[in-house]
């Protein structure tokens, strides 16, 4: 008779079945569909937690473009003189000044300026 371990099995197979849980239709409750759609799921989370960050970048990005249009330049004018000026906010920082306090931000462009 052949051994298989069976409480580990059961184990193994119930954590991928409660992970399973709020799929719709054969998704949460067939073992071979629930793991590939478990499996599947895993995939795209991880390369969607690297994706968001280059999302989130491009959309400071653009908050910032936006905002400096407004003072006559471009993003690129922009960082290239805060470098000069040796001012180290980050994006995140600037676009978030850009949207939620103009006068900030402002601010630190009248001094990039001069």
């Amino acid at each position: 008779m052949r051994t298989v371990n069976r409480a580990a099995s059961r184990t193994r197979r119930k954590k991928m079945m409660k992970n399973a849980k709020g799929y719709f239709g054969r998704r949460k409750n067939v073992w071979t569909v629930a793991k590939n759609a478990v499996e599947k799921g895993w995939t795209y989370a991880y390369r969607d937690r690297k994706a968001k960050k280059r999302e989130f970048r491009a959309l400071w990005i653009q908050r910032i473009n936006a905002g400096v249009r407004q003072y006559d330049l471009s993003y690129s004018k922009f960082m290239g003189l805060l470098k000069e000026n040796n001012i180290e906010i980050n994006r995140k920082v600037l676009a978030d000044l850009a949207m939620n306090n103009p006068d900030a931000f402002k601010a630190i462009v009248d001094k990039v300026k001069k």
